[in-house]
């Protein structure tokens, strides 16, 4: 069998979740809802490697604890990858969240100093929309809903485009109809912002 060329290629779906309001004016380079950030991301891999390494169809998250906005640094986080992932998947995706080879995590890994991770766990996940949901052995679990007009109670469906986006270049957003991370670090936001979107990330 040919060797993979070096490098590295991911793409997919990720889900975005924070305790901003909905939209986050992380988006728009604005401070955070709240003055901290508490959240994080679950990638779904469809297809991708690492060097020689096969990484289609694994999950994996990172989940955060900044005391501040993100830029701020000195947050906390926590690291979790798919129990179906073999040794040397786990070890790529390790270092791909290191931020070493580019990608999203080359812009954001050194913001969370303190890492709890990477754990194996048990993910289950329901892509559909404003109506996904996904679980992460017992530390995460999150699922969406559509955002409500205030007035009408009617479902509404925006979404956001991001020319210079690292995670994703255009989403569509959510309510967090539940979130919840326990394992290192602890906290609760329901009813708050979330999105989903494609990614393709690529580096050497």
């Amino acid at each position: 069998m040919a060797k993979v060329a070096a490098g590295w290629t991911l793409s997919g779906t990720v889900l975005i979740a924070c305790n901003c309001d909905w939209g986050c004016p992380c988006n728009f380079n604005a401070p955070p809802t709240h003055g901290h950030c508490e959240g994080g991301w679950t990638w779904h891999v469809d297809h991708g490697h690492f060097d020689d390494v096969p990484l289609d169809d694994l999950n994996f998250t990172v989940v955060v604890q900044w005391p501040g906005a993100i830029h701020e640094g000195n947050g906390h986080a926590l690291i979790l990858v798919d129990e179906n992932a073999d040794e040397a998947q786990r070890e790529a995706i390790a270092t791909l969240v290191g931020g070493d080879h580019g990608g999203p995590w080359g812009v954001l890994a050194w913001t969370w100093p303190t890492i709890d991770g990477p754990h194996p766990v048990r993910y289950e996940l329901e892509l559909d929309g404003p109506h996904t949901r996904v679980r992460a052995g017992e530390a995460v679990s999150l699922e969406l809903e559509p955002i409500r007009n205030p007035v009408s109670g009617n479902e509404v469906h925006p979404g956001v485009v991001l020319p210079e986006g690292i995670i994703v270049k255009s989403a569509d957003l959510a309510s967090s109809k539940t979130f919840r991370v326990a394992n290192g670090i602890s906290y609760e936001h329901s009813g708050r912002y979330t999105a989903f979107g494609p990614f393709t990330y690529e580096g050497t």
